[in-house]
């Protein structure tokens, strides 16, 4: 079972401007080698902060209004979203420490 919720465009006012909790977003695409690395990564972090940090995956090809909107020129890029405003931005692979360092101030 999948700890990553898929969002779409057409869900991505609810479930992250909207969102209560700090969200994490996984901007990625089928094709992409790094995303396949991070994936797994992003699992493990949804599943340990569940609760604490909304973690969810947005397909590029699939939602392309969404990335559009938010200038995602390369992939894999990370967002994290708290208020309903992005507070930080990941471009490019990165191990579960260095993931966990940069979204620990948005844990409360």
């Amino acid at each position: 079972m999948s700890n990553a919720k898929t969002v779409t465009d057409n869900d991505w006012e609810t479930e992250v401007i909207g969102s209560q909790t700090p969200v994490l977003v996984d901007f990625w695409a089928e094709w992409c080698g790094p995303c396949r690395m991070v994936g797994p990564v992003v699992e493990e972090i949804a599943g340990e902060k569940a609760g604490a940090l909304k973690v969810l995956k947005l397909n590029v090809d699939d939602n392309p209004e969404t990335a559009r909107k938010y200038r995602v020129m390369s992939i894999p890029t990370l967002m994290v979203f708290s208020g309903g405003d992005e507070k930080k931005r990941l471009v490019g692979a990165r191990g579960k420490s260095q993931l966990l360092a940069e979204v620990e101030e948005f844990l409360g």
